[in-house]
C-alpha cells in the first residue's frame, strides 16, 4: 500500500451523518488528489445549511493530517472551489498535497482511528477521573472549550429536553424518509448505513420500528393511537441520557458561521473523539437539538406541520436557558460520554476504490458524484 492508499484508508472512517461518508477522492499524482464533497441539505431536514456535513468533512481531513504522520509527510489543505460556489458551498473541493518531512512521530491517535464508534446504549454514571476530563479538553484544540453537563440534575434536565426533541423529529413527516433510509435491518454492520442492532433499541421495540416504518401512515397511526413515540422516546433518548458520565457541548471561541468554521469544528470533535476512544470513554452525537435552534435562530421552518415550529421554540428556549445563550450561540457539537464497552454493532465504511473518481478530464459525470445523485442519503449526525 502507498502512502497516500494508507492516508485514505484512514482517512475513510471519519464519522458522517447516518454513515452517508459525502465525500470521494481524486487522486492526481502520488503526493496529490482532491476531497470532492456534498452535502445533503436539499433532501435532508437534519442537514442545515449543509452545516453537519461540513462537520464530517472536518473530521476527514484531522484523520488525513493523523494518517500522514505515519508515513512522513504533512498534509496542506487548499479550499479550491470558486467564490461563486463559496455561496452556495453544497459542494466543496479541497487539494492535498502529502509534503514530506525529515522528522515526524507518528501520532498515537491514529491507532484509534478504526476503534472510534458511536455507543447508543447506556453506559455507566461514574464521573470522569480530571484526568480524563482534562485529556479531553486539550483535545479540542486552542480554538475550541467543552462545556460540562454532568451529576444527576443536569443528566436529568438533558433527558426532559432530548425527550421533547425526540417527540418532534419522531412526529415530523419531513424526518421520515430519512428515518426509513438511515436503517440497515437485520444487520449487525453496514457499510454505508446504521445496522439496526446499532440503533440502541431492544427487539420488541425494533420489531414495532420495522413494521412501522413501512410508511408514514403507518408511523402516524402508530403515533396517534398506540403512543407510538413513547417506546423509541424512552429507548433512544430517555435512558441514554440519564445514564451516561457527562453531556458535553464543544464550544468555539466565535461563533461558528462559515464553511471553514464548521469544517474546524469538526476537526475539533474528531481529536475530541479518538482521544475518548484512546482513553476508553464511549460517545454518542446528540446533534437534533442544535440543529432545531440553528432553524429558530434563522427563522426558518422545517416541517409544514402545525405546532411544530411552536415545539422548536420552546425546545430552543429551554436548551438556551440549560447552556446559556451565549455558549449555545458558539456550539459547533452536542453529545454524552461515559464509560463502557464499545458498541457491540456498529457502522463500517465503503471500500476505498469505490470513493475513488476519475479525474475532471477523464470522467464527464463527475457532477453526480458532485450533487450526492449516486450516494445514499444522510440523516442528522
Amino acid at each position: 500500500m502507498s502512502p497516500l492508499e494508507y492516508i485514505l484508508d484512514k482517512a475513510r472512517w471519519a464519522p458522517s451523518g447516518d454513515n452517508v461518508q459525502n465525500w470521494r477522492f481524486e487522486i492526481i499524482s502520488e503526493d496529490a488528489f482532491i476531497i470532492r464533497a456534498f452535502d445533503t441539505r436539499d433532501t435532508v431536514v437534519y442537514d442545515f445549511d449543509g452545516r453537519p456535513s461540513q462537520i464530517a468533512l472536518g473530521a476527514l481531513l484531522e484523520n488525513i493530517s493523523l494518517a500522514a504522520s505515519h508515513q512522513q509527510r504533512r498534509a496542506e489543505f487548499l479550499r479550491m472551489d470558486s467564490q461563486e460556489n463559496r455561496n452556495d458551498s453544497r459542494t466543496l473541493a479541497y487539494q492535498v498535497r502529502l509534503l514530506p518531512v525529515d522528522i515526524c512521530v507518528p501520532h498515537p491517535l491514529v491507532d484509534m482511528i478504526e476503534k472510534r464508534s458511536v455507543q447508543r446504549r447506556a453506559l455507566s454514571t461514574s464521573s470522569l477521573s480530571e484526568e480524563h476530563q482534562r485529556a479531553l479538553e486539550q483535545a479540542v484544540g486552542e480554538n475550541f472549550s467543552i462545556c460540562w453537563f454532568g451529576g444527576w440534575q443536569q443528566r436529568w434536565k438533558m433527558a426532559k429536553l432530548l425527550w421533547r426533541n425526540a417527540k418532534i423529529r419522531l412526529t415530523m413527516p419531513e424526518a421520515f424518509p430519512t428515518h426509513k433510509k438511515v436503517i440497515d435491518w437485520g444487520k449487525q454492520f453496514s457499510e454505508n448505513r446504521i445496522p439496526d442492532q446499532a440503533i440502541g433499541m431492544d427487539k420488541l421495540g425494533l420489531l414495532l420500528m420495522r413494521w412501522a416504518m413501512h410508511s408514514w401512515q403507518r408511523v402516524n397511526w402508530m403515533n396517534r393511537y398506540m403512543a407510538g413515540t413513547w417506546l423509541p422516546r424512552l429507548q433512544l433518548d430517555l435512558i441514554p441520557a440519564l445514564f451516561c458520565a457527562t453531556h458535553f457541548m464543544i464550544v468555539a471561541k466565535q461563533e461558528p458561521q462559515t464553511v471553514e468554521d464548521f469544517v474546524a469544528a469538526g476537526r475539533s470533535l474528531q481529536g475530541f473523539w479518538l482521544t475518548a476512544t484512546q482513553l476508553g470513554i464511549q460517545l454518542q452525537p446528540e446533534m437534533t437539538p442544535l440543529i432545531f435552534s440553528w432553524y429558530i435562530k434563522a427563522g426558518r421552518s422545517c416541517s409544514d406541520t402545525a405546532g411544530i415550529q411552536e415545539q422548536m421554540l420552546e425546545l430552543q428556549q429551554s436548551l438556551a436557558a440549560f447552556c446559556h445563550p451565549a455558549i449555545l450561540k458558539n456550539t459547533g457539537f452536542m453529545g454524552r460520554v461515559g464509560y463502557g464497552k464499545p458498541a457491540q454493532s456498529r457502522s463500517l465504511r465503503m471500500k476505498l476504490q469505490d470513493l475513488f473518481v476519475q479525474s475532471r478530464s477523464e470522467e464527464k459525470n463527475s457532477s453526480d458524484y458532485l450533487t450526492g445523485q449516486e450516494c445514499p442519503d444522510k440523516g442528522h449526525s
